[in-house]
């Protein structure tokens, strides 16, 4: 008997380059390894020198930015490492396409959904918004320009009413504006309040009107937008874990000036589930709900899902249930199928200030 031949690799976990939440997950993942004692290997990737997120991995690549295709590249070393679980981050789209080749190679393959069409419509937001009202789904009204002349006649059609802006995709709030459409010729807002204040986000209309009929950029690379009411009711954070369009795990936040209040709303979550089955979303992903004070049963109305974990993931830890820990446990096989309405009763409700955090590099 040969007592030389090779051990059989210990499985491992991979978080493909992320927007901003790709640090705290691979924390959350090396405290699993100390809580559980379970031997598995935490590999991350990203395209740029990111020391502060490298720290918590055990193995670190970097993702081609040349004419190799970056799934191919995370395949091929996922292979060789005995990845059974990839998060794919930022470029789920990418791996989407070639999920057969990941699912033959025995890799649980996290990008969201399911599927290149759901992730299509769940990133253009109008598109998404045609989907959720053919679907009966509680979703924030939207109507799409691409074109000054349009915007002027969607204005003359709905300008009676508070509205705001934003681009068909993108993330951070990039691009999205509060209009003063609905506000009296005497109480308009100060022209230079929206350069001061950015962090408000509004602007006059006439101001946003002119600056989009004269960009440069928008000439040379046209931008598809939204113009949309906008809700004046509390805006909730859902981060969410799930499987083939099933709910497994959720902790929904609402913010208060620089506090993140954590907990699970039910109210908030009769919406997202229905959602989430909708769009067969799987892995972990975010949404964004938003209530209107106008609705007279105060309901939620979505606004999107992000088709990867929110920057905020991070806070649920603090209240008694990690999403990441939750999520790479039953998917590593450490545990059985979360189960929503068990997992919910164990949210601490909670409140969490960020802070600022430094890395030497």
């Amino acid at each position: 008997m040969d007592d030389t031949a090779a051990k059989p690799l210990r499985p491992a976990v991979w978080l493909a380059e992320a927007q901003s939440s790709q640090r705290d997950m691979l924390e959350s993942l090396q405290l699993l390894k100390v809580q559980t004692g379970a031997d598995f290997e935490i590999i991350a990737s990203h395209r740029s020198e990111r020391p502060e997120i490298f720290e918590f991995a055990d193995t670190v690549y970097y993702e081609p930015i040349d004419e190799t295709p970056r799934w191919q590249f995370v395949l091929d070393k996922a292979i060789q490492h005995n990845v059974k679980v990839l998060l794919t981050g930022r470029n789920g789209h990418e791996y989407e396409a070639e999920r057969e080749a990941f699912t033959q190679a025995g890799i649980r393959l996290l990008t969201g959904a399911l599927s290149v069409e759901d992730l299509a419509d769940i990133e253009d937001k109008f598109a998404f918004t045609q989907r959720c009202k053919t679907a009966g789904i509680a979703v924030a009204d939207s109507w799409r320009f691409d074109t000054a002349a349009e915007l002027n006649d969607l204005l003359s059609e709905h300008g009676g009413q508070p509205l705001c802006v934003k681009p068909i995709v993108g993330i951070f709030a990039q691009g999205f504006w509060r209009l003063d459409s609905e506000r009296a010729a005497d109480t308009r807002w100060d022209s230079f309040e929206h350069l001061y204040y950015t962090e408000e986000k509004k602007i006059t209309t006439e101001q946003f009107v002119s600056a989009y009929t004269h960009s440069d950029m928008v000439q040379t690379r046209p931008i598809p937008m939204l113009l949309m009411p906008y809700l004046d009711g509390q805006e909730y954070s859902i981060d969410i874990v799930c499987e083939a369009g099933e709910v497994l795990a959720a902790i929904t936040r609402y913010k208060t000036g620089k506090i993140q209040h954590i907990g699970y709303d039910d109210a908030v979550m009769s919406v997202v589930k229905t959602l989430i089955r909708e769009f067969g979303c799987d892995g972990i992903v975010s949404v964004q709900t938003k209530a209107d004070k106008a609705d007279d049963e105060g309901r939620h109305h979505v606004l999107e899902i992000n088709s990867r974990p929110s920057g905020g993931i991070g806070y649920t830890n603090h209240s008694g249930l990690d999403l990441t820990q939750v999520a790479f446990a039953y998917w590593l096989g450490l545990s059985d199928k979360p189960i929503l309405d068990d997992v919910s009763t164990r949210i601490t409700s909670c409140q969490v200030r960020s802070i600022m955090v430094s890395v030497k590099i």
